[in-house]
Order: structure tokens, then sequence, then C-alpha cells
């Protein structure tokens, strides 16, 4: 026999009278938002790249004043580095594809709950494993992203640490 639509909402809480579904709503759509921004971004400027790079040899077959071909051709050459450059500094890629294991892994796991399958079938209360397993995943997302800030190459020198001070004040 199969339960109808209003048969499985009554028997599911309603989503604005649960902090845990919402903060879950609310991570699934922070993380997709960020990253179709992402994605979209990403590949805007591979194109721009690609279309760029595929200019400059066009250019070269042209029968254009050498100068001219050269500047061009230069210029070209300069917006590949500094979409790359962008692209690297703003880890446009990979944080994409982080953002959206994130968002996908959230939606598992709202289904599962939802369902009373997986985990939650067998929980004391599926609840509470839901509120930790959201922020499970939230924190190791967290973890990754900060972990590719910290691999990425930035142009200022690494502060020295605080030096530490023992418990009477005198420094160590």
């Amino acid at each position: 026999m199969s339960l109808g639509k209003s048969a499985v909402m009554a028997a599911s809480p309603p989503l604005a009278a649960d902090p845990t579904l919402e903060r879950l709503e609310d991570q699934i759509d922070w993380y997709d938002r960020k990253s179709t921004l992402h994605k979209n971004y990403f590949n805007a400027l591979k194109v721009i790249a690609i279309v760029a790079a595929a200019v400059i040899p066009f250019l070269a077959a042209l029968p254009l004043e050498a100068q001219l071909s050269r500047v061009t051709a230069a210029a070209l050459g300069a917006v590949i580095v500094i979409i790359e450059g962008i692209q690297q500094l703003f880890q446009l890629h990979t944080n994409w594809l982080l953002y959206r294991s994130t968002c996908e892994s959230l939606k598992h796991e709202k289904y599962l709950f939802l369902a009373g399958a997986g985990p939650y079938a067998a929980a004391g209360d599926p609840h509470s494993l839901l509120a930790e397993r959201i922020e499970a995943l939230v924190a190791q997302e967290h973890a990754k992203w900060t972990g590719t800030q910290q691999a990425s190459p930035r142009p200022s020198q690494p502060e020295p640490p605080p030096q530490r001070k023992d418990r009477g004040g005198s420094e160590a």
C-alpha cells in the first residue's frame, strides 16, 4: 500500500518548526548556491582563456601590421595568465567540487532521515543523529576548504607564531 503525499507530509515535522531541519535546508541552499557560482565563474574564465589562446596563432597567420599583431598576441597572453592566476588564487574548480559534494551529501542525509532509512532506521534518537551528521559534514568540508586555502600559494610571507608565555606571565 502506498502512502499519499499528505500522509508523508503529516508524518514528518514541518521544516519551519524544526531548527535542525532548518539548518539542513539552509546548508543545502548555501552549498548549492556557492557550488553553482564557482562553477559558473570557473567555466566562464576557462572559455575566455581557451578563446584567447586560440586567437593568438590565428593572429600570427593574418597579414596584419607586425607591431599590431605582436601587441594583440601579448595582450591575449597576459589575459590568459591573469585568468589562470585568478583561478589558482580563488580555487574556483576545487571549491566548486567541494561545495557540490557537500551539498549532495547533505541531501543524502536529508532523504535518509525523512525516510527513516540507513543509520536513522536503528537510531535511538534519529533527530539528534541528523544534527550530528549535518555538523560533521559541514565541519569536514570546512577542514577541506581550509586545507586548500593553506596549500594555495599566497603573495605575503607567513607571520611567525606568537611567543608562548609561561604561567607566571614571562615569555618562555
